[in-house]
C-alpha cells in the first residue's frame, strides 16, 4: 500500500505542479488570477489511501495592480465587478476583469477575442440610455443640427453713455443703416459676433450690438445683423438691470415665475423667414442671457456661444472615468454614445473557468447584478489604464520547491519501499 500512497502524493503534486505553472506563465497576463490545487486525502473505508488534488480555485476575488497604459480604450475595475462581452454566435455572456477594447469593423465595441462588449447604449441627441446590450459606435458621418440655444453671459457697463439713436445716423453720405451697410459706431457701446449654423451646417454670423437705452439708463437694447443684414424682425431685445445690485432684473420685461420666481432671462428670435442661396433652413433661436449684470466698470464678455454643428466623420473613441464612450468627430464635437455595464455576483468564487482571464455565471454563484460603473456594489472605472495579473512570483518560487522537496519525499518512500521488499524477497 506504501508504493500506492506515495503514487498517488508524485500524482498529486504533478497536478498541483501544472497550477504553479500556469501561476508563473501568466504572471504578465493582464487580469489573470492566480491558480490554486487544493489537495485532498483518498479514504478507503477508515484507512487513508493517499492523496488527491480535489479541486483547482482561482483568487478572483484579489485584485491585481492597475497599470497606467495611455491608450484610451483600455479600462482597469477599481472594486468589485467584472465587465460582460457576447460572442457574435452566442447568447452566454462571459465575464472579465481584462479593458482591452477596439471598434470593430461593424461597428461595435469588442474585446481581444472579438466578443462584443455590453453596456448601455446613449442616444447622443437625446442622452437617453438604453437597455443593457451591444454597444454600436456610429463610426460614420454624424449630420449637421442648427443653431436652436445660444448663451450670452457679459457686463454691460453702467458707465456706458448714451450712443445716438438706432438706424438713423447715416453710414456714408446721405444713406441710413440698411443690409448693406454695416451700422454706425456712433449707434452703440458694444458689438459682439457668434458663430450659428443652418440646417446644412453651414455657417452664420449673428452680430449683437448693445445700446444703453436713453429713456432708461438701466435698459441695454439689443439689435441683431445676420451675416451683416439686420432681421425682418427689427425689434431689439430689451435688458433691464436692477440699480442697487446689477444683476440681470428682465427680458423683454417678461414677468417673473410665479412658481419659481426665476426672472426671465431668455429671448427668441425667428430665423425661420431668411431665405439662404444653399436652400438651408434656419431655425427660431432661443438667447439666454441669465447671468449677465449690468455694473460699472470694463464691459466684459465671459460666455458666448451657441449649439449646433456641421456634419463631420468619426475619427476616434475614447473611454470615461466613468466608463462612458465618447466619439469625437472631425468637426470637433464629442458625444456620448454609451456606457460600460458591470456585473458583481454573490458568489464570485463559483463561477465557472473558461481561462485563467474569463469566467461565466454557474449556479452557485448566483444571477448577476448589473449596473453602471460606481453604482451598487461595482467598482469604479480607471481610464488608460488595466489590471495586472494578481500572481504573486515569490510565493509561487516558494511553493515550487516545497513541491519540490515533497515529490523527493515521495519518491524516496518508493526507493525505501522498494528496497525493502528487495529484502524480503532475499531473505525468502
Amino acid at each position: 500500500m506504501s508504493f500506492d500512497i506515495a503514487l498517488s502524493g508524485i500524482q498529486a503534486i504533478n497536478e498541483a505542479l501544472n497550477s504553479t505553472s500556469q501561476n508563473i506563465a501568466n504572471a504578465g497576463t493582464y487580469g489573470y488570477k492566480a491558480q490554486r490545487a487544493n489537495f485532498s486525502s483518498l479514504v478507503s473505508g477508515e484507512l487513508q489511501t493517499g492523496v488527491t488534488i480535489g479541486s483547482v480555485t482561482q483568487n478572483i476575488s484579489k485584485p491585481g495592480g492597475v497599470l497606467s497604459t495611455g491608450r484610451s480604450l483600455d479600462a482597469a475595475i477599481n472594486g468589485g465587478g467584472f465587465f460582460i462581452s457576447k460572442a457574435a454566435n452566442s447568447d452566454v455572456p462571459q465575464y472579465s476583469r481584462v479593458g482591452i477594447f477596439e471598434t470593430s469593423k461593424d461597428g461595435y465595441l469588442v474585446d481581444t477575442q472579438g466578443n462584443r462588449v455590453q453596456g448601455y447604449p446613449i442616444n447622443p441627441l437625446t442622452s437617453a440610455m438604453g437597455a443593457v446590450g451591444d454597444l454600436p459606435i456610429q463610426t460614420g458621418a454624424i449630420p449637421a443640427v442648427a443653431s436652436g440655444k445660444m448663451t450670452y453671459i457679459g457686463n454691460m457697463s453702467a458707465d456706458w453713455t448714451t450712443p445716438a439713436a438706432w438706424g438713423t445716423v447715416p453710414v456714408t453720405g446721405t444713406v441710413p443703416i440698411t443690409p448693406q451697410n454695416p451700422p454706425d459706431p456712433s449707434t452703440f457701446n458694444m458689438s459682439k459676433a457668434t458663430v450659428i449654423y443652418d440646417t446644412l451646417g453651414g455657417k452664420h454670423t449673428l452680430t449683437q450690438y448693445f445700446a444703453r437705452d436713453a429713456a432708461s439708463p438701466n435698459t441695454v437694447n439689443v439689435h441683431y445683423l445676420l451675416d451683416g443684414a439686420e432681421l425682418p424682425d427689427k425689434t431689439p431685445t430689451v435688458l433691464k438691470f436692477n440699480t442697487a445690485t446689477g444683476s440681470l432684473n428682465d427680458v423683454n420685461g417678461q414677468p417673473a415665475d410665479p412658481v419659481t420666481g426665476a426672472i426671465a432671462s431668455t429671448t427668441t428670435i425667428d430665423l425661420t423667414g431668411i431665405t439662404l442661396a444653399n436652400g438651408a433652413n434656419l431655425t427660431k433661436l432661443t438667447i439666454d442671457y441669465d447671468g449677465s449684470t449690468g455694473n460699472s466698470g470694463e464691459a466684459t464678455t465671459s460666455a458666448n456661444n451657441a449649439e449646433g454643428y456641421a456634419s463631420g466623420t468619426y475619427t476616434s473613441l475614447a473611454l470615461g472615468n466613468d466608463g462612458s464612450l465618447i466619439a469625437t468627430y472631425s468637426n470637433g464635437q464629442k458625444q456620448t454614445v454609451g456606457k460600460l455595464a458591470l456585473a458583481t455576483f454573490v458568489n464570485e468564487g463559483a463561477l465557472t473557468t473558461i481561462s485563467g482571464t474569463s469566467w461565466t455565471e454557474s449556479l452557485e454563484s448566483g444571477r448577476p447584478l448589473v449596473n453602471a460603473p460606481g453604482t451598487g456594489t461595482g467598482g469604479t472605472i480607471t481610464s488608460s489604464s488595466l489590471e495586472q495579473s494578481n500572481v504573486d512570483i515569490t510565493s509561487e518560487l516558494v511553493g515550487l520547491m516545497t513541491s519540490q522537496r515533497n515529490y523527493q519525499a515521495n519518491s524516496k518512500v518508493i526507493q525505501t519501499e522498494s528496497t525493502m521488499m528487495q529484502s524480503l524477497m532475499q531473505a525468502i
